[in-house]
C-alpha cells in the first residue's frame, strides 16, 4: 500500500487526488494533508481519510481546528513549519505537491530532499528554481512524477523512445475563455467572465493565468526542466477541445500525442499509479461525437503572457522567479478590481525591465528574487 501526503488538498488537485484515493483505498493510504484556510472541507477530509497528521496557514485556524475536532486523535500543525513536516513525515512515500503558486517550493524541495517521490501539480517549483529542483531530484534518487495534464501527456509520449530523438514538444492550450476578443474587448473584460473557462474547472488563480496564456508560458519553464528540453524545442498550439493534451514531434518526422476527456482524475491516477493504470471509470474517448480537432498559433500581440514566459526563461537565472511572482502580485489586483485584465501583462513587462538577472544556484536565490518581483509589482500596481 502506497503512502501519501498530500500538500493542497482542499484545492481543486487536492479534492481530485482524494476522490481517486477513495475508489482505491486498497492501494493508498492518507498519512498527512496540508490545507490553506478552508477548514470547514478540511475536517471533512479528516473524517473520511483520517490522517495522522494535519496543516494549515496559521496559528489561529490550527487552534480552531483544535477546538473543533473531537475527539482529537491527529497532530495538528501549521505555517511553513506545519507544511514541511507534512511533505518529510517518514513513513510517506509520495508526496503530491498541489499547493498554487510560489509557496509550493519550499515544501516541495523539501520533500525532494526527504527522498519522496513527486507527484507535481504546483508548476511554479520547476518555473523558479527548474535547474536546483531536478539536480536535487537526481542526487536523492526521486522521481518527479507530473500531474498538469499537458507535462502528463509529454511524460506519456516519451515513454518508449530516446531524447535524442525528439525534435520538439507541443504543449496544447485550450485558449481560455477570450479565444477570438479583440485587443480592445480584452481590455473590458469582467472577473465573472475571466474566471469562466470554457473546458476546465480551476481555482480562481490557474483560471485567470488561463484567460491570460500565462499559464502556458509557465508550462513551458516547467516543461524545459521536467524533461531537460530546450526551450527552443518547445511549441505551444492553441487546441480549444483540450482532447489533445500534448505531443512530441521526433526527428523522423513520427508524432506521438496522448489524448482524453478534459479531466484532472486521469493524469492525477496515472503519476499515482504509474507504471500501471487505473480503471478509473471516466466516460471513454468519443472521437465520432467530437467531430473535429482544430489547432491554431497563439496571437502573441493579444496575449502577450505568453512571449514574456519564452523571454524569461531565454534570459534564465533568476528572471522565471521574477516573471512567476509578478504575474502572482498582478493576478491579485486583478481579481481585487485593481488593474484591468491587460493590466496583467503591463505589469510583469514593467517588472522584469526593472530587474537586473542574476545566476541562480541556491533556493535561496529564487527565493530573494520572488521577493524583490512581488515589492516591485506593487509599487507599480
Amino acid at each position: 500500500m502506497k503512502k501519501l501526503a498530500i500538500l493542497g488538498s482542499t484545492g481543486s488537485i487536492g479534492v481530485n487526488t482524494l476522490d481517486i484515493i477513495e475508489r482505491f483505498r486498497d492501494k493508498y493510504e492518507i498519512v498527512a494533508l496540508s490545507a490553506g484556510s478552508n477548514i470547514q472541507l478540511l475536517k471533512e477530509q479528516i473524517a473520511k481519510f483520517k490522517p495522522k497528521v494535519v496543516s494549515v496557514l496559521n496559528e489561529p485556524l490550527a487552534n480552531r481546528l483544535k477546538e473543533e475536532l473531537d475527539p482529537l486523535d491527529i497532530e495538528i500543525l501549521y505555517g511553513i513549519e506545519g507544511t514541511n513536516r507534512v511533505a518529510t513525515l517518514s513513513e510517506v512515500d509520495m508526496v503530491v505537491s498541489a499547493i498554487v503558486g510560489a509557496a509550493g517550493l519550499i515544501p516541495s524541495v523539501s520533500a525532494i530532499k526527504a527522498r519522496k517521490n513527486i507527484a507535481l501539480a504546483n508548476k511554479e517549483t520547476l518555473v523558479m528554481a527548474g535547474k536546483i529542483v531536478m539536480k536535487e531530484a537526481k542526487e536523492n534518487g526521486v522521481t518527479i512524477f507530473p500531474i498538469d495534464s499537458e507535462h502528463s501527456a509529454v511524460f506519456q509520449s516519451l515513454l518508449g523512445h530516446q531524447k535524442k530523438d525528439v525534435k520538439r514538444i507541443i504543449l496544447t492550450a485550450s485558449g481560455g475563455p477570450f479565444l477570438n476578443c479583440s485587443r480592445e474587448e480584452l481590455a473590458n473584460v469582467t472577473i465573472q467572465e475571466a474566471l469562466n473557462h470554457p473546458v476546465w474547472e480551476m481555482g480562481k488563480k490557474i483560471t485567470i493565468d488561463s484567460a491570460s496564456l500565462m499559464n502556458k508560458g509557465l508550462e513551458v519553464i516547467e516543461a524545459r526542466w521536467l524533461f531537460d528540453i530546450p526551450y527552443e524545442k518547445i511549441d505551444v498550439h492553441i487546441h480549444p477541445q483540450s482532447i489533445v493534451h500534448s505531443m512530441v514531434e521526433y526527428i523522423d518526422g513520427s508524432v506521438v500525442a496522448q489524448m482524453g476527456l478534459p479531466d484532472m482524475r486521469g493524469p492525477i491516477s496515472y503519476a499515482l499509479a504509474y507504471p500501471e493504470r487505473l480503471p478509473t471509470e471516466l466516460p471513454s474517448l468519443n472521437l465520432l461525437e467530437i467531430d473535429k480537432l482544430t489547432f491554431e498559433l497563439p496571437d502573441e500581440k493579444r496575449f502577450p503572457a505568453l512571449r514574456l514566459a519564452y523571454r524569461a526563461v531565454e534570459e534564465g537565472g533568476t528572471m522565471p522567479a521574477v516573471l512567476n511572482a509578478a504575474n502572482e502580485i498582478a493576478v491579485e489586483a486583478f481579481l481585487n478590481n485593481k488593474i484591468g485584465f491587460t493590466g496583467i501583462p503591463h505589469i510583469i513587462k514593467q517588472t522584469m525591465n526593472s530587474y537586473k538577472v542574476k545566476e541562480i544556484n541556491t533556493i535561496q536565490d529564487a527565493l530573494e528574487a520572488d521577493s524583490w518581483a512581488r515589492m516591485k509589482a506593487k509599487m507599480l500596481i
